[in-house]
């Protein structure tokens, strides 16, 4: 598709990243498009926005959950609907810096530490 529309010096199919990478790739991208049609988590949209950029991000499965009030929902099969959505996000300073700032904030409700203590707190409720 990408040669078909004559974009292949815009697109670039990186394959495997490592983990260790991703943050330069979050960094330097204007925004993580992500629509996902299933996800067990979603942490790509978590990275995304622990380096300040906005997500646009499937409005089924388990990232709305994720994303909270974060990220701009849509219709991962709904193509203007994603169109849009970047372009809105893109072409609009205040929407963008918005989205950053509660990116920020979500991604702060998140951590291995308290996944842990949840974990923990459902096993010792089973006892």
């Amino acid at each position: 598709m990408v040669a078909s529309l004559e974009i292949s010096r815009e697109v670039i199919f990186l394959g495997y990243v490592p983990e260790e990478e991703l943050p330069y790739l979050y960094n330097g991208a204007d925004l993580l498009l992500y629509p996902s049609l299933y996800e067990g988590f979603g942490f790509p949209i978590l990275e995304a926005m622990a380096c300040g950029t906005p997500v646009i991000t499937s409005n089924i499965s388990s990232l709305p959950e994720v994303a909270g009030k974060a990220a701009v929902l849509v219709d991962p099969m709904d193509e203007k609907g994603l169109k849009l959505a970047i372009e809105s996000l893109i072409s609009d300073k205040n929407t963008y810096v918005r989205y950053q700032e509660l990116g920020f904030a979500r991604v702060k409700k998140f951590s291995w530490e308290r996944c842990a203590m949840k974990t923990l707190d459902v096993y010792e409720s089973l006892q």
